[in-house]
């Protein structure tokens, strides 16, 4: 017992002994601030639902149900749940075992090998004169039956610390997993948002050329009119009507691109792909802004980004390793003990007379592997030294990320605004041009080249609209949003 306890107490006193490197989170440096122009007033937005700031309740709906059903966020989820189960059985190493058991067993000797051969023996035998007696030994059975319940325990003592790094490893990796899970959540908010953007720049245009197509309808019931009467050619009414059709042939492709949106959205709710047909068949009537939305600081970034804090987690869980390494190149030392009863019957099986006690322990010193051991923490070490470069590189795309988003919007809004100019100015020129066909002043084909520009304008604008959204969602993405402090 005084041994046993020796043994605990040294136990106990190494305990804070862990072989391996320390894991000290990496210092990262990063500008002071972003180098593209950021807006200088914007709307406050949460970061966790910045698609809240578009103030579309129908994009609302459709991230949320994304969030909740998309198969990716399961998978992640289930991801993390895997994690922890992976750290409690890290955790569990270092612990000691105890185990249960009961048995009965009988064992039926044979006669030249069994008890009664034995006591033959000592008899003298059975030889010649011999009378077969056992001089009064009294001879057992043929046969010999034992019960025993009892408990057995072992325990490795993790006197260098390769338990607590495995477990230190286990916990980072889970940590890894709660962020990946994050980072998933940010990416399909944006991936939702991006394809419903698409979706509604598609109906914005098939609505421009529906617009476009009755006006020039319009034209054509002018260009008849005034052909009835001699004022044009009749090869007037026949260009007008050409280039109704070709305006409408350019709504065909846009249309079945509508249905694909449709059908890429329903998948990204976890949805069969028809799901949404009837729901997003009609164009949004909420209009569609652009929230105005400054980047905060490079810093920030390092905090925000889930990508970022699972890389770093992976960098924890990889220094980790290499303490579990090194700890392998040290004795092993283990306890076990084993606690029964065993009789012969039943009736005194649970009497102290039945008890047994065993105790032991046993030690284990590498000496030869061949390199074995060492070239294992050489290949952590790489380990480690990847995953700091895959952190250094998860931060500078994060930077990038950000920094184009930025110069984009810029440059963006400024071609919005002469767009919208544009716009403006081609609509002035059709309607000049003709006031001016009906008098005669002008041929039609000069018509039909400004009703082209007024169209050409205003596809340019939505198209320039939805690149604002679509840019400024890449900007959330890039500054992390899109996940909740929930697990």
């Amino acid at each position: 017992m005084r041994a046993r306890f020796m043994v605990v107490a040294v136990a106990a006193l190494l305990a804070g002994c862990t072989v391996g490197p320390n894991y000290t989170p990496p210092e990262m440096a990063v500008p002071p601030a972003f180098v593209g122009p950021q807006a200088t007033v914007g709307a406050t937005v949460d970061p966790a639902r910045w698609w809240s700031a578009f103030g579309d309740p129908q994009l609302d709906g459709l991230v949320d149900r994304a969030l909740k059903g998309n198969p990716d966020i399961a998978i992640a989820a289930s991801r993390v749940r895997q994690a922890r189960l992976q750290e409690i059985v890290a955790r569990s190493q270092g612990l000691p075992s105890v185990n249960a058991s009961a048995s009965p067993s009988h064992i039926e000797f044979s006669k030249n090998a069994g008890l009664s051969s034995i006591a033959r023996a000592f008899s003298g035998g059975t030889g010649a004169g011999g009378t077969g007696s056992t001089g009064g030994i009294a001879l057992p059975g043929s046969g010999i039956t034992t019960y025993s319940v009892g408990f057995d325990a072992s325990w490795e003592l993790d006197l260098f610390g390769g338990v607590r790094r495995s477990t230190e490893g286990a916990r980072a990796r889970t940590e890894a997993a709660v962020w990946s899970k994050r980072d998933a959540a940010v990416t399909l908010a944006a991936e939702v948002a991006q394809a419903y953007f698409a979706l509604r720049l598609d109906q914005a245009q098939i609505t421009t050329i529906e617009g476009e197509i009755v006006r020039q309808r319009r034209a054509l019931e002018i260009a008849g009119n005034t052909a009835r009467v001699g004022l044009v050619p009749p090869i007037d009414v026949t260009r007008q009507r050409a280039s109704i059709t070709s305006t409408e042939a350019r709504a065909e492709p846009v249309r079945a691109d509508v249905d694909v949106r449709m059908h890429a959205l329903a998948i990204l709710l976890g949805e069969p792909p028809a799901t949404l047909m009837t729901e997003l068949a009609a164009p949004s009537v909420a209009p569609l802004g652009v929230p105005s939305i400054p980047a905060g600081l490079p810093s920030e970034l390092l905090r925000r980004r889930p990508d970022i804090r699972a890389a770093e987690r992976d960098l924890a869980a990889s220094t980790a390793d290499i303490g579990v390494a090194v700890a392998d190149m040290y004795p092993k030392f283990s306890l076990t003990g084993m606690s029964q009863l065993i009789s012969t019957a039943l009736g005194n099986l649970f009497s102290g007379d039945s008890l047994q006690l065993t105790a032991s322990g046993a030690a284990q010193f590498p000496l030869l592997d061949w390199g074995r051991r060492k070239s294992t923490v050489k290949s952590r070490e790489e380990d480690r030294e990847q995953a700091y470069l895959r952190y250094r590189s998860t931060v500078l795309q994060a930077l990038r990320d950000v920094e184009d988003p930025l110069t984009q919007i810029a440059a963006e809004r400024r071609r919005n605004a002469a767009l919208q100019r544009a716009v403006v100015d081609a609509q002035s020129s059709a309607k000049a041009a003709e006031s001016q066909y009906r008098t005669g002043f002008v041929a039609q084909t000069t018509l039909l080249n400004a009703e082209t520009d007024v169209l050409t304008a205003r596809e340019q604008l939505v198209s320039s609209d939805a690149q604002l959204r679509q840019l400024t969602v890449a900007l959330f993405k890039a500054l992390g949003g899109g996940w909740e402090q929930a697990e």
